[in-house]
């Protein structure tokens, strides 16, 4: 008993000092994708774009950048940031039934694919690549084995330490826009996330990251 009390005042405090200390886990990854991708290339795809900010770092290599997003705030949010720049538009759609011509030289989804069924999801962000076309997931997975949860638990301290640097960077407390969108708790495995990305993305290469996050690599068949 006293274990567990204990346990529940250390979560208390985590959950305090992370509400002190807001950062963007997903924005955190932005420069690796970016590490992934050419200096510069055509079009691409941001799913699940939210306020837009990676579509904003893609549009400075590509010749034009769409963001798909559901939430109307979020597109909303997204318009109202990128007026100036003049090679991006932002659609309010869903990814599954959005009227997309394909073709697309670069497509990302971040913390996206977990709030729609993954396998038709997959399928389709491979089917509107162009040929040679890169695809970059990065996603939430459900903990399961004893390696999941020992870098879960890796994560905590690096997750705090992260958040006071990222707070003092800023200079403020307040949460990141992008931090406001909608969010869903993960569903899928890495193992089941593994089973269906060598069924529907042979070749790609599926990975964990250190902050409760996986990336999903592909390449389409040039």
């Amino acid at each position: 008993m006293a274990m567990t009390a204990a346990g529940r005042r250390g979560l208390a405090w985590c959950k305090e000092w992370n509400r002190q200390h807001p950062w963007d886990h997903n924005a955190h990854h932005h420069a690796w994708i970016e590490r992934q991708l050419p200096s510069r290339f055509g079009t691409a795809l941001d799913v699940g774009c939210g306020s837009g900010d990676l579509a904003r770092r893609l549009s400075r290599r590509a010749s034009h950048v769409t963001g798909l997003d559901t939430d109307p705030a979020s597109i909303g949010t997204a318009q109202h940031l990128s007026t100036h720049e003049s090679n991006l538009d932002f659609r309010c759609e869903d990814l599954i039934t959005a009227d997309l011509l394909g073709g697309y030289d670069v497509i990302t989804a971040l913390a996206v694919l977990h709030h729609v069924p993954f396998e038709p999801a997959l399928r389709r962000l491979r089917d509107l690549l162009s040929p040679g076309g890169r695809l970059l997931v990065l996603g939430v997975y459900r903990e399961r084995t004893a390696s999941d949860h020992l870098l879960s638990a890796m994560a905590v301290p690096a997750n705090l330490v992260m958040g006071m640097v990222k707070t003092r960077q800023r200079g403020s407390a307040q949460r990141p826009v992008a931090m406001s969108a909608p969010t869903a708790p993960a569903t899928m495995t890495l193992r089941e996330i593994r089973d269906v990305a060598r069924r529907r993305t042979p070749g790609a290469v599926v990975r964990r990251h250190l902050f409760w996050r996986y990336s999903l690599r592909y390449t389409a068949p040039a």
